[in-house]
């Protein structure tokens, strides 16, 4: 005889549960997220009227469309419905849930700033040491004439809308 332990999908937490607990510490999501928050976004927030129902904020759209990049979810559907299915968007988003129809009007609106903002990041990120733009294992490595590739690469890709261009990040 086999002892089994009993399936139960009917309880539920004592407690709500912390998504900031099921995420990795060195998770690029965290990356993502402490990046964002640390740029200047007034041109973004100067930019709300206040009217209506409150906004989503803007470091947490930024960090799903950067996030979204970096990991190949380039479309607003999927970006929302990454908000339910994945921890680490779950994480950059608060556990909230922008639909798709928010997500792209926010990066319609802003898509010269976001591209910017996209450039700031990757620069953190290779002066960290922690990303590789032209596929090798770290960024001391990887040569500058490639990243600089990446970079122009990504930019010309995202304003002309093939978003197939963009380079992946991945933590070393």
């Amino acid at each position: 005889m086999s002892d089994f332990g009993l399936i139960d999908r009917d309880t539920g937490f004592p407690m709500p549960p912390s998504v900031d607990k099921w995420l990795p510490q060195r998770h690029l999501a965290r990356f993502v997220v402490e990046v964002v928050e640390g740029l200047d976004l007034r041109v973004m927030t100067g930019s709300y009227r206040g009217s209506g129902e409150a906004s989503y904020h803007q470091q947490l759209l930024l960090g799903l469309i950067i996030f979204g990049y970096a990991t190949g979810v380039f479309t607003s559907r999927k970006l929302e419905r990454a908000t339910y299915d994945s921890v680490a968007f779950r994480f950059i988003a608060a556990n909230a849930h922008p639909d798709q129809d928010t997500i792209a009007a926010f990066r319609r609106r802003f898509l010269t700033q976001i591209a910017a903002l996209f450039v700031q990041v990757l620069g953190v990120a290779c002066e960290m040491g922690t990303v590789a733009l032209d596929g090798k294992p770290s960024a001391r490595r990887a040569r500058p004439r490639r990243q600089q590739q990446a970079r122009s690469r990504w930019q010309a890709a995202h304003v002309s809308g093939e978003r197939g261009l963009c380079p992946s990040i991945r933590l070393t």
